[in-house]
Parts: structure tokens; sequence; C-alpha cells
């Protein structure tokens, strides 16, 4: 049977960080080549001239989640993957933006509070389902919007190799 376990796994150190710092974004449409062997992306690569765009948000105000889901009775399981970040101030050319993203089924590329990338959408993408745009209430509150992004994959997200980045945020050619 190929479904043998491989391995123990230990409690470990103390020493892992909630959150996520920062996301990558491109359409699914444009990924060209992509390779994973035992859980890392090696091999990334988008069509000419399309990129993975940089999304920055505040510390401790985004994340993502994967959540295994099986059917015992069909015999299956996959992951509902979820993206969630804020971005701030309401304005005109951010909308613009957004109005684009929603249209799109992508690709986000995670970087966690621990400094390792997660590919969430390799395969089937993610739509943004949810964008509140908000003015805030109080003085202190945020201006701005809420993306939620979610999608289905068959596996969980892959980490992607760091080395890969600078490449994936520059136009391809």
């Amino acid at each position: 049977m190929a479904c043998n376990l491989t391995q123990d796994i230990e409690l470990g150190c103390r020493d892992s960080k909630g959150g996520i710092k920062r996301v990558y974004i491109a359409q699914l449409e444009h990924k060209n080549t992509l390779t994973v062997s035992s859980g890392t992306v090696g091999t990334f690569t988008l069509t000419a001239g399309n990129q993975f765009w940089v999304y920055d948000f505040r510390k401790q105000t985004g994340n993502a989640v994967e959540n295994g889901t099986g059917s015992t009775e069909n015999g299956t399981f996959f992951y509902e993957q979820t993206v969630t970040f804020p971005i701030d101030k309401m304005q005109a050319s951010l909308r613009e933006e957004l109005s684009l993203l929603a249209q799109n089924r992508v690709m986000v590329i995670v970087l966690d509070r621990n400094g390792k990338y997660h590919l969430f959408g390799k395969d089937n993408g993610l739509d943004l389902n949810t964008l509140e745009a908000n003015t805030g209430t109080a003085m202190g509150d945020r201006n701005g919007y809420t993306l939620t992004f979610n999608g289905a994959e068959e596996d969980m997200a892959p980490e992607v190799d760091s080395s890969l980045i600078s490449t994936l945020t520059a136009p391809a050619s």
C-alpha cells in the first residue's frame, strides 16, 4: 500500500510565529512551469511579461488557513484554502485594481512570520470571494478594504523556495 507513514513528529522548540507578513498575487492563467518535489516548489515560471504583484499590509492583520476535509463514504480528501488581509485607505486607484483582482482566478504566495513562503491556489486558483470596504467609525479605525480569497486544492499548499521570489516578482521574459 502506498499510504505508509514515514516519520515521527516531535514537539520541537517554541520558536514558531503566527501570522503572515506579505502576499504575492499572480493570475493563475499566467502559470507556465511549476514543479513540486517533497512538498517544495523548486521550479516556477510565469508566461512572458507577467509577474507576481506584492501586497503589503500592517503586521498582525492577515492570515492564511488550510482546512483538510474528507469524505469517508466517497474516499476523498481535499484542502479548502483561505487567505485574508487588509489594505489601508479607500481610494480610486485601489478600487480599480481590486475590481480587476475580483475578475480573476489567482495564485497567492504567502510569506509567513517564520520566513517561509507557501503557494495557495497552485492548481485550481483562488477567487476573491469577499471584499469589504469600510470607512471605520472612530478616528483610530482602519479605513480601507479587507480581501478574502478562497479555493480548494487536492494537496496542501507547497512551500516555495525563497530563491524563486525575486524572479517571480520581476516581469517574466
